[in-house]
């Protein structure tokens, strides 16, 4: 496979993240939700005002997966006040890691966390944290094998349904 690049974007990338965005989430999640709460988290959650706020915010990074200049995957962090929920300083959140299903299994979510992780190390983070659905088996195991543990648990709003996220946390500084 032909070399796999990381890369930080903007706000004029937007479309780019609104596509790989729905795709990857509806790939990932359709089988078990239903069609109408889909749609709905589909329309908020990737809306251009949203997606707009999210890569203006200076506290708030993505990052794409590329192959071949095809977006293929993409993280997004969290620092300070725009974590979703501890809002921790001396934390970094992984609020998103998504990589297309036919490029599962070829260490792209490996990649995306790896910058995760170093960019949590460049921020002098005691920790780094995320939510996960409790039933995304292959997202819970991929954590685990990276070090992290469950913490507590949160409710994750798809549509009308309300689902249960383990919150799990890697510790970076024992100090």
């Amino acid at each position: 496979m032909d070399p796999i690049e990381i890369k930080r974007i903007t706000v004029n990338e937007r479309e780019q993240l609104q596509q790989i965005g729905r795709q990857t989430f509806q790939e990932t999640f359709s089988d078990t939700n239903t069609e109408e709460n889909m749609k709905t988290y589909l329309e908020q959650g990737f809306s251009d005002e949203k997606l707009t706020a999210e890569l203006t915010n200076k506290d708030s990074e993505f990052y794409f997966a590329t192959h071949n200049d095809k977006v293929i995957g993409y993280l997004k962090l969290n620092f300070e006040a725009a974590q979703t929920e501890l809002k921790d300083p001396q934390a970094v959140e992984i609020e998103r890691i998504y990589v297309l299903n036919e490029y599962h299994g070829k260490n792209i979510g490996q990649r995306l966390y790896e910058t995760a992780i170093e960019r949590a190390k460049q921020k002098k983070a005691d920790y780094v944290w995320l939510g996960v659905w409790e039933k995304n088996y292959r997202a819970v195991r991929f954590y685990e094998k990276n070090g992290f543990v469950v913490f507590g648990q949160h409710i994750f709003k798809l549509g009308e349904e309300e689902q249960t996220d383990f919150m799990m946390k890697l510790v970076l500084n024992d100090a």
